[in-house]
């Protein structure tokens, strides 16, 4: 009971390890992915596990992403990305929140910052500012 590890909200759709996936992958809610995925998954606010034994080579558009297994590929998660042992992700990450429990093994660039079309809402417009003067005429 005393090992940490992720708490996901109930799991509405499972992909067991003997099952493999070639292409898109879009689902809502969470899933759990415990098989071998190929090609891309995206989800509008959803949370992906891929599971221990899991391979996935693909590029990840989700909100949460829970790794625990292999990840081959970008992942830009809406919310955040947590990995841990003995997970492994190799390739880019983009989050505002990234987590990485000891064990877990990430090799790739990371930038913590919203999705590229949520930057470009919300960044603040830094506008020049003139120098103010003081001088009076006399």
């Amino acid at each position: 009971m005393g090992k940490k590890g992720p708490k996901p909200d109930s799991i509405s759709t499972f992909l067991g390890p003997d099952a493999s996936v070639e292409g898109t992958l879009s689902f809502q809610g969470t899933i759990r992915l415990d098989g071998r995925i190929k090609g891309k998954i995206t989800s509008n606010g959803g949370t992906v596990i891929v599971g221990e034994q899991a391979v996935v080579s693909a590029d990840l558009a989700v909100g949460i992403a829970v790794v625990m297994g292999e990840v081959n590929g970008t992942i830009d998660a809406a919310e955040r990305i947590e990995l841990y042992p003995p997970g492994r992700i190799v390739g880019d990450i983009q989050a505002p929140v990234i987590a990485i429990e000891e064990g877990g093994i990430f090799n790739g660039h990371c930038v913590m910052a919203q999705r590229s079309e949520n930057i470009k809402k919300s960044a603040p417009v830094i506008e020049k500012m003139e120098p103010k003067t003081n001088a009076t005429a006399n």
